[in-house]
């Protein structure tokens, strides 16, 4: 099956075709450093995280970037109360979205551009449009002639006659009267008082929102790239006024795939701090809640459909991961049992389950179904564990069986998902080793044959209390497995 993707561009799902053979180029709209990680940025960074690992276990060749902008209205106004600055405030806030991925096992793209560290190529593309009549100074500040720009509105679908000047929030301009059209937008800004300030050909100011994604594509991928994402909320105005800047400038498609993930509600709710519904990453996690708990939440969700973050949803999600955890961790548990030899190699995974994730998954990164058929794959395992503990054998021939738990584990992994060395040190019973407690239940045996029951019950307790479930059986036999 070819891969295909819903391309918000045409509006339609569209084949994968890469501009050079099996190389992708992806640009994500990254975060304003201002304020710590929400879910809303979880939700973002992680789907097009999974989404890049996809399409390198497809066999392409990923170069991956992730903006930060730190030059902007919400990053100065912290400052001031803090009595800080504008590179503290970002400094601070970046090493903490760097924190917050990590504990959320997102791994980190190629390059991180920042605002402040593009200001040449900025105030370069900016000067393009300028000669090429795009743009037009006023009183220090540059803005952009929307008008002059054909295609406007292709991405979004909106006319301009329908458009209100600074409908994102972000290009707010008590100077109106500077623009020659009130939907043009400003590329630079001149400076105000107490506020960071860069020489320019227009005087001292700083770049606009829109115009710093568009200086980053092109300075670390290029004029035209492959795949350009980043949240819905950004389609309108932001990545509409990229492609305006990009395109007008290059005479090039900046992107050739937009896509774009849905928002993230809570209890059916827009995230807002005015209506304390406002979860921080880190607020989560420190519940705490699994890490591949709320990796499996976001997952089991279309990437471009509203996400209501609910804690019922939450919960769902927990005990989801507990049921893939337990399966993921069949090996440890059984593998020495059963005989397995050593560890299966890549060729042996099972080929339908590989066939069946990826033409799944292949349907616009429908991570959702691939995970549902490794639900299936765990389910299997957990009842082979569950034949093996009551009756001493598996129904499934023991190589066979290390087929499939390969084929979760590298399945698994293909979405993120991992067992962490605590999870390891579960199946460990706190730090009981299998010899260790098949030694126990030899104590055990020969004090129920000495008739010594007191000591027999204080193993089996100690055990139990190690998360150790025995089993006796006819003949004197004890079956056991953790719990």
């Amino acid at each position: 099956m070819t891969l295909t993707l819903y391309n918000t561009l045409t509006r339609s799902q569209q084949p994968l075709e890469p501009l050079e053979n099996n190389k992708i180029l992806m640009y994500c709209c990254g975060i304003t450093v201002y304020d710590l990680c929400h879910l809303g940025h979880a939700r973002t960074c992680l789907v097009w995280d999974v989404a890049r690992s996809y399409l390198q276990w497809r066999g392409y060749e990923v170069r991956y970037v992730q903006n930060f902008t730190d030059i902007d209205d919400k990053i100065l106004n912290r400052a001031r109360k803090e009595g800080s600055s504008m590179q503290e405030v970002s400094d601070r806030f970046i090493a903490a979205y760097f924190e917050d991925m990590d504990r959320l096992h997102i791994k980190k793209a190629d390059f991180y551009p920042r605002a402040t560290h593009t200001l040449d190529g900025i105030k370069r593309l900016i000067s393009e449009l300028e000669q090429k009549g795009f743009a037009y100074p006023a009183a220090g500040d540059v803005y952009y002639s929307v008008r002059k720009f054909r295609d406007y509105g292709k991405l979004s679908g909106r006319k301009l006659e329908d458009l209100q000047a600074g409908a994102s929030g972000r290009v707010d301009d008590p100077e109106a009267a500077k623009k020659q059209d009130p939907f043009d937008f400003a590329l630079w800004k001149a400076s105000k008082p107490d506020e960071p300030a860069w020489e320019s050909p227009w005087g001292k100011g700083r770049p606009g929102w829109h115009i710093e994604c568009s200086a980053m594509v092109r300075e670390h991928l290029g004029e035209t790239i492959d795949i350009h994402v980043g949240g819905s909320d950004l389609t309108f105005p932001h990545h509409e006024n990229e492609i305006a800047q990009s395109e007008a400038a290059t005479n090039q498609p900046l992107a050739k795939y937009w896509l774009h993930s849905g928002m993230v509600k809570v209890d059916g709710d827009k995230m807002s701090k005015s209506k304390g519904n406002f979860t921080t990453i880190r607020d989560l996690l420190d519940r705490p809640v699994d890490p591949m708990a709320i990796r499996l939440f976001i997952l089991q969700a279309h990437y471009s459909k509203p996400l209501d973050f609910t804690e019922d949803a939450i919960a769902a999600a927990t005990n989801g991961w507990h049921t893939l955890k337990e399966s993921l961790l069949f090996g440890e548990k059984y593998g020495a049992k059963l005989g397995w030899q050593q560890q299966q190699e890549e060729e042996n995974l099972l080929p339908e389950y590989i066939k069946r994730f990826q033409d799944a998954v292949d349907n616009d990164f429908n991570f959702a179904a691939g995970i549902a058929i490794i639900f299936e794959i765990a389910k299997d395992l957990e009842r082979e564990g569950n034949i093996f503990v009551h009756e001493g054998a598996t129904k499934t021939p023991p190589q066979e069986l290390a087929r499939v738990w390969q084929t979760l584990v590298h399945l698994t992994a293909v979405l993120g998902f991992e067992v962490q060395k605590k999870d390891n040190l579960e199946v460990a019973a706190n730090g009981l080793s299998d010899d260790f407690i098949e030694e126990l239940i030899k104590q055990r045996s020969q004090a129920k044959k000495a008739k010594n029951y007191a000591e027999s019950d204080r193993i089996r307790d100690e055990l139990a209390n190690s998360g150790i479930v025995l089993i006796d059986q006819k003949g004197g036999i004890t079956k056991w497995h953790r719990k």
